[in-house]
C-alpha cells in the first residue's frame, strides 16, 4: 500500500514538472508568434566572442515584417553587408545592385582566390533567423525552460550548442569541425506576452582540421518598434528571392 502511494505521488511529481516546462515553453513559442503577427518590428543582435577572439562576432541590425521580409545590416569591423531575407533566401547589395548568393559568388570568387567571399557573405546572410523564428526554435531545443519574473530560461540541447558554435566555420570541401565540452543557455524576456529580449550563450572546444581551441560566443537580441516600424523593401531585391 505504502509502495503504491509512493509511486503515485512520484507519478503525479513527475507530470507536474512535465507540464510547468511545457507551460514555459509554449508561454515563450506563443510571444515569439505574436512578434511575427505584428505589422512590423525592429531588432538588433550583438554577438561577442570570449577569449579576446571577435572572429564570428559583431552587431547586426534588422527590420522584419508580418511577410517575413527581413532588412538587415551585418556591421564586422568598417564593412557593413545589406542583405534582405525571407524563407532561407538572400539578397545582397553590392556596388553593382542587388544580386543573389550565386551571382555574388560568382562575382567576387575571382577576387578570392582559394576562399571565395562572396560565398562566406552569402552563407552568413542565408543563416539568419527572425527574433520569432530564432526563439521558436531554441525554446524547442531547451532540457528544460523556467520561469522567474518576467524572464524564461534554461540550458540548451547538446545538438543545439554545437550547431551555433559550428556555425559559419566550415570552409567549402573541407570536413565538418567537431566540438566537445559543448555547453549552452537561453535567456528569454516577455512583455504583455510578447518576445522583446534574449540572451544566448554557448560554449566549447571547437576542432577543425588540426587546429582546437575553445570558443565561447553570447548574442544578445533585443526587439523594439513593434508595429511602428517603417520599412520599404526594394523591388529589385525582392526580384532576387525568387
Amino acid at each position: 500500500m505504502k509502495q503504491t502511494l509512493f509511486l503515485m505521488a512520484l507519478a503525479l511529481m513527475t507530470s507536474s514538472l512535465v507540464a510547468a516546462d511545457t507551460t514555459a515553453k509554449d508561454d515563450v513559442i506563443a510571444a515569439a508568434k505574436k512578434l511575427a503577427e505584428k505589422p512590423n518590428y525592429s531588432w538588433k543582435s550583438n554577438t561577442e566572442m570570449g577569449g579576446g577572439n571577435n572572429r564570428g562576432g559583431g552587431p547586426m541590425e534588422g527590420k522584419t515584417d508580418k511577410a517575413g521580409y527581413s532588412l538587415i545590416l551585418v556591421i564586422r569591423g568598417e564593412n557593413t553587408i545589406e542583405a534582405l531575407v525571407k524563407d532561407g533566401k538572400a539578397a545582397v547589395k553590392i556596388v553593382d545592385g542587388w544580386q543573389s548568393p550565386q551571382e555574388m559568388a560568382d562575382a567576387l570568387g575571382a577576387a578570392g582566390g582559394n576562399r571565395n567571399p562572396g560565398r562566406m557573405i552569402a552563407r552568413l546572410v542565408q543563416s539568419i533567423q527572425t527574433p520569432s523564428a530564432q526563439a521558436t526554435d531554441l525554446a524547442g531545443k531547451t532540457k528544460e525552460l523556467k520561469k522567474a519574473d518576467d524572464a524564461y530560461s534554461g540550458d540548451l540541447e547538446e545538438a543545439a550548442v554545437k550547431e551555433m558554435l559550428t556555425l559559419g566555420r566550415r570552409r567549402e570541401g573541407a570536413e565538418a569541425p567537431t566540438v566537445t565540452g559543448a555547453k549552452g543557455s537561453v535567456k528569454f524576456w516577455l512583455q504583455e506576452g510578447i518576445l522583446f529580449k534574449m540572451v544566448i550563450k554557448a560554449s566549447g572546444s571547437v576542432k577543425s582540421g588540426d587546429n582546437e581551441r575553445e570558443v565561447e560566443r553570447t548574442v544578445t537580441v533585443d526587439i523594439k518598434d513593434v508595429g511602428a516600424t517603417k520599412m520599404e523593401i526594394p523591388e529589385d531585391a525582392k526580384k532576387k528571392l525568387s
